[in-house]
């Protein structure tokens, strides 16, 4: 079976935030989702795979999923996107990494505000933004060709933390299944961190929103 988009992840950054290349195979235009740090290793990737960065992503505000953001800009002028509800925790990512002893490279401002129901195009490609609060308050995946990026919404068993500023518990799992776990079990889910998993394998073995009726 054919993919249906050339995909990289590359785990970068002290915390290992998975970062994604997202290319159509026709046009090699690309979207990164969530570069979190490794500027120069994320282009390095994009180049050798014949990619044209023309989107930045990010899933959400917290500093680990947007340290190379400047760097990407700056080297290929691609458009920055982000939910409106999180544009503070982007602005204010240099003092969240103090917090954990660790350091980040302040963010320009986004190009773009993504919102509930939009539709990212790359290429051929199509992703429809779906706002899942929780874990931050302007949490979102992409969803696409049987691909879902999640960023820190859901992971393999588990899913975001909502101890931090801004997050919600009962938003975070009400919001996962109302969008996410109606999805085919299929769909191969790609976390922020961690390995991928399907929506059929969480409905089975997530005890925070399997089996839920």
């Amino acid at each position: 079976m054919t993919e249906p988009f050339i995909l990289e992840r590359l785990s970068v950054g002290p915390i290992q935030v998975n970062c994604f290349l997202v290319a159509c195979p026709r046009t090699f235009e690309a979207m990164v989702i969530d570069p979190g740090d490794e500027g120069e290793r994320i282009l390095a990737a994009a180049k050798a795979l014949g990619m044209k960065i023309e989107q930045i992503v990010n899933t959400h505000g917290h500093f680990d999923h947007i340290g190379a953001n400047r760097y990407v800009v700056e080297a290929t002028n691609a458009r920055l996107m982000i939910h409106p509800a999180d544009v503070p925790l982007l602005k204010n990512a240099e003092a969240h990494a103090q917090i954990f002893g660790l350091r980040t490279v302040p963010s320009p401002e986004p190009d773009q505000l993504i919102n509930h129901g939009d539709t990212l195009q790359v290429g051929d490609l199509n992703f429809e933004v779906l706002h899942i609060p929780g874990h931050s308050p302007g949490g979102i995946s992409l969803y696409g060709h049987g691909h879902l990026f999640v960023g820190d919404i859901l992971f393999a068993g588990s899913i975001g933390r909502t101890d931090l500023p801004g997050g919600d518990h009962d938003s975070l799992v009400e919001g996962i299944h109302e969008h996410l776990m109606g999805l085919p079990d299929q769909t191969v889910v790609h976390a922020g961190h961690g390995p991928d998993t399907t929506i059929g394998r969480e409905k089975q073995m997530n005890p925070y929103v399997g089996n839920h009726s």
